[in-house]
């Protein structure tokens, strides 16, 4: 039975519950690598995008220049390029909200959206994600900053393994597709070669590309009632 609105809705708060441990693991670690709390906050708003703000702030932490944290974010950012190309159709005709939805063009409300077999569902599910996941970061953002190691590691409680077991929940969907099965075994295979001798970054981008490569290789599958994807 496909996901209703309501079920749409409620998963992605459950998600961006999820997504806020790690923003709290994220007000941490920025802070302690030197950055005020309005300046992660400020980050959190204004780039959203955990796992290139992660980037940025790990090389920070590590004694790296701006301009070397800078390219680190923007090599894991490139990723959302193919995000863009994926969700075209969803995205509104008018520039102005095409802008506002490229802010929200994140992991998750990508992948909540082409889970989606109704291109209506997959809209909602579009905002949903990402709005759910932006209020969800930035708070657990500025809890991290502002109270710091009071709050302790989320790992220590086992927190940390909330979201990754949510965001494969959301990409289960995508694996009753002939082309979604193919695209993450392609991609896997990708980034786990390349994990081992490349840069941070390298294994998820060009794991990204050939996944999406591959499903375009694969005819559709006539299972589905509408495919998401252009």
């Amino acid at each position: 039975m496909p996901p209703t609105p309501r079920d749409v809705r409620r998963g992605a708060v459950t998600l961006g519950a999820a997504v806020g441990v790690f923003g709290v693991s994220f007000g941490v670690v920025a802070t302690g690598a030197g950055l005020s709390v309005p300046m992660v906050c400020a980050f959190s708003v204004l780039v959203f995008t955990g796992a290139t703000q992660f980037a940025a702030v790990s090389v920070l932490a590590s004694g790296g220049s701006p301009i070397a944290a800078i390219a680190s974010g923007l090599l894991l950012g490139a990723r959302h390029v193919g995000y863009g190309l994926a969700l075209h159709r969803l995205l509104p005709s008018s520039r102005r909200k095409r802008m506002l939805a490229a802010h929200f063009l994140i992991d998750e409300s990508t992948a909540m959206a082409t889970a989606q077999d109704d291109i209506e569902h997959a809209e909602g599910a579009f905002w949903w994600g990402g709005l759910s996941v932006f209020v969800a970061w930035n708070i657990g953002t500025l809890l991290g900053a502002v109270f710091g190691d009071s709050l302790g590691d989320p790992g220590d409680f086992g927190l940390d393994a909330v979201f990754p077991a949510a965001f494969l929940a959301l990409l289960a969907p995508h694996l009753r597709r002939v082309d979604g099965r193919v695209a993450a075994l392609v991609g896997v295979g990708i980034a786990l070669t390349l994990v081992s001798f490349t840069p941070p970054g390298v294994p998820i981008i060009t794991a990204a590309i050939g996944a999406l490569i591959a499903a375009r290789a694969v005819p559709p599958d006539r299972s589905s009632t509408e495919d998401v994807a252009p």
